[in-house]
């Protein structure tokens, strides 16, 4: 079927058809590039979410990582990352071979269809001005042989009349025969005005309008397959992405697949083993005699002060402290329906009031083993030297760090010594080339740096090794950091300062609220400080259950006091001075 042979006389709908036809095709255009925009929008969410929950380097969220889990949850998010690539590459690809091709193409066929239809309706105006012409030729002749019909009919009545004279009948006779000319010359014009006519028609029906008609159908078909193919494109640009995708959600697979549970577990038994071992027996304690409590090396509390033993490193429950216990700090207050008078002195030393069993066994349940105060390992403070600070395991673990990471040392500085003996060697042989004594000062200092590594490398061996024979009593210090016992002098006596000076660099404790001393109270004890009825002062740590309250007074001054002391005013926000293990 052709336009030329059915719709020659629907012109104008042909018109608006094709125009349509446009107007389709550019909402097409519009709604890829909205796919497009969506498709860019949702890669670059799915990069930001990768981004998000990405582990911060030099972070201990970088240090959680080694778990199979979490190294598959990081492979996850690698391939959410190309998954995201991916949509970019269908964003590109389509406003490429789609988008960008169709813009042209409706561009080239706006100017192609005012071709057209410009041909079109010129051939309409010239077959309406012909018709036009054949019209007027048609009522001049029409005319004409009225007017030489009227010009007759006036000359027989001229000559059939006696009274008009010879003169005016051969004037009338005259003018008929004018008449009768000028309607044959109007006949002949007429007559040849028609044939030009159907020869015009019938070339404008015939030819004009069907060649441009085929033209309209031809470019109304391109267009119909140009969409249809754009269409398949638009399928094919998906359709490429699916086997890289695929790989994507299979790499996904495979790394939910490697998630090994046993193998998580024990990497937190070595992450987190101590080498301590669970305490002794607790002995009983007979308070029907007037006698000092006794209590054994293998009980919570720690022997220390009376010399009566001392410990023994081979034991395997002897000698040892469990790490939950807490040292060096006020023992609770009286209770507070006790009103001060009736503790004159105020709570008593820690040497003379012992904390209650079922307070250590509580202890012992809930509490952790604290390694270092939550400030010391937020602003990177390390320990002593030789990590004696830490449980038996973790410190065997980390002098083998170090000892690794000094020969590793060692191996760099002895492959730039061997470097720079090479080059010696060449100046030697060649001393165009440089002078050999240069080079002498730099592998002097290379040699002296190797002895100092070797030495620091023989140091914490040697610690290493004590580390594996011996496993020392832990004390623990009111932050809960360790310190180990090395000898009976250091388990009887230990200074103030072995506490005081790891933090002298540490940043106060933030406060976490303000405080009233309800009673004066005089801190004669080790950590605690002496206040006055009704002074105001800075909470920084609130009571943990023990019966005490850590303020401040000033950034010099600060300890414990009894809880029922105090009355404590906690700010809303304030998440508490906490010590975390």
């Amino acid at each position: 079927l052709f336009f030329s042979d059915s719709l020659q006389d629907q012109f104008d709908n042909l018109e608006k058809h094709t125009q349509w036809g446009i107007d389709v095709l550019e909402k097409y255009i519009k709604f890829v590039k909205e796919r497009t925009e969506i498709e860019l929008s949702y890669a670059k969410q799915l990069r930001n979410l990768s981004k998000k929950y990405q582990p911060k380097k030099n972070s201990k969220e970088e240090e959680e990582y080694r778990y199979t889990s979490t190294r598959a949850f990081l492979a996850t998010l690698n391939e959410m990352n190309d998954y995201a690539g991916q949509h970019e590459v269908i964003s590109e690809n389509m406003t490429s071979l789609i988008t960008a091709e169709l813009t042209r193409y409706v561009q080239e066929l706006k100017q192609e269809r005012k071709s057209h239809f410009h041909d079109g309706r010129k051939a309409q105006q010239h077959i309406e001005t012909c018709w036009k012409q054949l019209e007027a030729s048609k009522r001049r002749f029409e005319r004409d042989c009225k007017e030489a019909d009227r010009a007759q009919q006036y000359f027989e009545k001229m000559d059939a009349d006696i009274n008009v004279t010879k003169a005016d009948v051969e004037k009338a006779r005259q003018q008929a025969q004018l008449r009768h000319q000028m309607a044959e010359d109007s006949k002949a014009e007429y007559s040849s005005t028609l044939q030009k006519f159907n020869s015009e028609q019938h070339e404008h029906y015939y030819t004009h309008i069907p060649n441009i008609f085929q033209k309209i159908q031809e470019m109304e078909e391109r267009r119909i397959v140009r969409i249809g193919e754009s269409m398949k494109t638009f399928a094919e640009v998906d359709r490429q992405v699916i086997p890289i995708i695929g790989k994507c959600l299979d790499e996904i697979t495979k790394a939910a697949e490697s998630v090994d549970h046993k193998n998580d577990s024990q990497m937190v038994i070595e992450a987190f083993k101590s080498g301590f071992e669970p305490p002794g027996d607790v002995d009983f304690e007979d308070f029907t005699q007037p006698m000092k409590r006794t209590v054994s090396e293998s009980s919570l509390s720690n022997s220390r002060g009376d010399g009566k033993s001392e410990p023994k490193f081979g034991s395997k429950s002897k000698g040892k402290l469990w790490p939950f216990i807490k040292k060096n700090k006020p023992p609770p207050p009286p209770p507070a329906s006790a009103s001060p008078s009736a503790v004159p002195n105020g709570p008593q030393s820690p040497k003379q009031q012992k904390e209650p069993l079922s307070h250590r066994f509580n202890e012992f349940m809930t509490s952790k083993p604290k390694i270092h105060c939550f400030r010391s390992l937020k602003r990177g403070v390390t320990g002593p030297e030789d990590f004696s600070n830490l449980p038996p395991e973790q410190r065997r673990k980390k002098l083998q760090q170090k000892v690794d990471e000094l020969n590793r040392d060692i191996q760099k500085e002895m492959d730039s010594r061997d470097a720079l003996t090479k080059m010696k060697d060449v100046y030697i042989k060649n001393p165009q080339m440089g002078d050999a004594a240069s080079v002498d000062l730099r592998l002097a200092e290379l040699g002296q740096n190797i002895e100092k590594l070797r030495l620091e490398v023989q140091k914490f061996e040697v610690w290493e090794e004590t580390s594996h024979c011996c496993v020392f009593p832990l004390l623990s210090s009111p932050d809960g950091s360790y310190t180990e016992e090395q000898s009976q002098e250091t388990e009887m006596k230990i200074p103030a300062t072995d506490f005081d000076d790891e933090f002298d660099d540490e940043e106060p404790l933030p406060t976490i609220g303000t405080c009233k001393a309800l009673y004066t109270f005089e801190g004669q004890n080790e950590g605690t400080i002496s206040v006055a009825e009704g002074e105001m002062l800075y909470v920084i740590e609130e009571d943990k259950g023990d019966g005490w309250t850590r303020i401040r007074r000033n950034e010099d001054e600060e300890g414990y006091v009894p809880t029922s002391y105090v009355e404590v005013y906690l700010d809303k926000n304030a998440k508490g001075a906490m010590t975390y293990i």
